[in-house]
């Protein structure tokens, strides 16, 4: 690891101008994927923004029809959360699922969807139940935050705050694991919502995406058996040492079927 500058500020807009005036300085959140990647040197930042003093960015409330999740809540706490397993059981089940007890308990929320890991559990959370991501100077909707692979719409100095989860009726989240490292090799995110539905897929390629077809059967009959003749397109579909297109394809539909059997329990 080589030497780097690190700063600890106690407000949002003191983060945000230490992070755009020292070029190339990353933030610290969990640290769960920056810490790894500055120890094998793949990155060299000459500084470090730590946000662990932000008290403020961190904690779950309810405001009404939403739950809001602080960035710098750990997945741990999303997990355990009475609130979130009551509102929003899918969410609270995808966060225990992140990783191991080490990873969960200082893993965050805002880490997560800001690093855009291609086979991150949060990302589909997010996209599946539409959330709003606030940040230090806007708000950005699910569906035009998450750009492709590492990418996101946040802005140099752009700071997440928090996430914006609408309640929906019913949700449901399944994954299967690659068995070394528990990201999702196929991990898909179902949401029930009065006005209509939303399912999100993550792992399957180089970034988080919506399935309209099983949207739209979904929608019909919320039930497995609506969804389970619907193939995907292995078009844009990962291939690694871990599966085959033609295999995350397949796992995306049976993945989807657990969710909803997940969402109607």
């Amino acid at each position: 690891m080589k030497p780097f500058a690190y700063h600890q500020p106690d407000r949002i807009p003191d983060a945000a101008k230490l992070l755009t005036s020292i070029e190339d300085s990353k933030l610290l959140a969990g640290g769960m994927t920056l810490i790894p990647t500055l120890k094998q040197r793949l990155a060299s930042p000459p500084a470090l923004v730590d946000l662990s003093r932000l008290g403020d960015l961190k904690g779950i409330t309810n405001d009404g029809g939403t739950i809001t999740i602080g960035a710098m809540t750990p997945h741990a706490m999303v997990a355990a959360s009475k609130l979130v397993q009551t509102k929003i059981p899918g969410l609270a089940a995808l966060a225990s699922m992140i990783g191991d007890p080490a990873v969960r308990i200082r893993g965050t929320i805002g880490g997560s969807i800001a690093n855009n890991d291609p086979s991150a559990d949060y990302p589909a959370g997010v996209l599946g139940l539409g959330a709003t991501v606030v940040t230090s100077t806007r708000e950005i909707a699910a569906d035009g935050f998450f750009r492709g692979l590492f990418e996101t719409a946040l802005e140099p100095g752009e700071i997440i705050a928090a996430i914006r989860f609408p309640v929906p009726l019913r949700a449901g989240y399944a994954k299967f694991k690659a068995p070394a490292s528990r990201y999702a090799l196929v991990g898909v995110f179902v949401a029930k919502f009065a006005d209509g539905l939303r399912v999100a897929v993550t792992g399957a390629g180089s970034g988080v995406f919506r399935v309209p077809p099983m949207e739209e059967a979904l929608s019909r009959n919320f039930d497995p058996s609506a969804i389970a003749a619907i193939r995907i397109d292995t078009d844009g579909l990962t291939s690694d040492i871990h599966a085959e297109a033609d295999y995350r394809a397949h796992l995306v539909t049976v993945m989807a079927k657990r969710a909803v059997d997940a969402a109607l329990s």
